[in-house]
């Protein structure tokens, strides 16, 4: 017997392989797209900025802003002032149309928080939340964690709220089939010690809210789901790290041309997702009644 097998080192479990639910569907989007993202060092030479995402930084950096201020400073006004200093000039078609959104984002946002109750403090904002599961150590940030009165009046629960600045509208399906806001319920539960079932997408262009209320079991289905994607990830990595040939790497790591290729950061890099979508314009993303 050797001195490993004597130390019971060949039934110590397996180590956790760390995620968050970005990791985890970018695997489940493009194998590819996750070895460029996450294992190629130096990482491969990304597209151009997207116009859309520095809209949504911007948004989620204003609303995170809104929170920390003083209760009573908390007014639309105040928002709007923190969307123009957390502006993202990048990936706009040019100075105009990038003026042109920032003004019309400043409104979307006004608009928004003109509806929240500034004394109503959420337990979190920008949270970070974790849980693990028998192969997964999940971590996730949180755009908002608010704490409800139960419908009952019997209690309070937590509720993730997650911002969208998107143009496509919302359906209850998206929050309902969401593997992210799965997560993130599981894990305030788990973090936070109260219960978390509800989940809610915000949809400021619209000012829409659509909402999925999880049970136990709904919850336990997303994560095991997690625990298959994260499996199929981290085998690839630990035979990533041993070392691969080119082609062994196009085996392991796919492509999967789909939709998302139009939007790929990586698109230079890969022929089989050009020719199948043609990427987009970096200003495409934008709803384009706004200009």
């Amino acid at each position: 017997m050797t001195a490993p097998q004597q130390l019971g080192f060949d039934a110590m479990p397996r180590r956790l392989f760390r995620a968050t639910p970005t990791r985890l569907m970018s695997w489940l989007d493009c194998p590819r797209r996750y070895r460029f993202s996450y294992l190629e060092r130096p990482t491969p030479p990304k597209g151009p900025p997207w116009a859309h995402n520095s809209v949504g930084a911007a948004v989620h950096t204003a609303l995170a802003g809104w929170w920390r201020l003083p209760p009573d400073e908390r007014t639309p006004n105040a928002a709007g002032d923190l969307l123009v200093r957390s502006w993202i000039d990048e990936g706009f078609r040019d100075a105009a149309q990038s003026l042109r959104w920032r003004d019309y984002t400043r409104g979307m946002v006004e608009r928004y928080v003109a509806e929240l109750d500034p004394l109503d403090e959420p337990v979190g904002v920008e949270r970070t939340v974790a849980l693990t599961t028998s192969t997964l150590a999940l971590s996730g940030r949180v755009d908002r964690i608010d704490e409800r009165v139960l419908d009952d009046g019997q209690g309070v629960e937590l509720v993730v709220v997650d911002y969208k600045t998107g143009r496509r509208t919302l359906t209850t399906a998206d929050a309902r089939t969401s593997l992210a806001l799965a997560i993130y319920a599981a894990a305030a539960s788990r973090t936070l010690r109260r219960p978390c079932r509800r989940v809610e997408l915000h949809h400021l262009p619209t000012g829409a809210v659509v909402a999925w209320d999880h049970t136990p079991e709904s919850l336990a289905r997303h994560l095991s789901r997690a625990d298959s994607i994260g499996e199929e990830a981290a085998a690839a990595e630990e035979a990533y790290a041993r070392g691969l040939s080119p082609s062994e790497q196009d085996e392991l790591f796919p492509p999967r041309p789909g939709p998302q290729c139009q939007w790929c950061d990586f698109a230079a890099h890969c022929p089989e997702g050009r020719r199948a979508y043609p990427t987009r314009l970096p200003w495409d993303g934008l709803d384009s009644t706004v200009g």
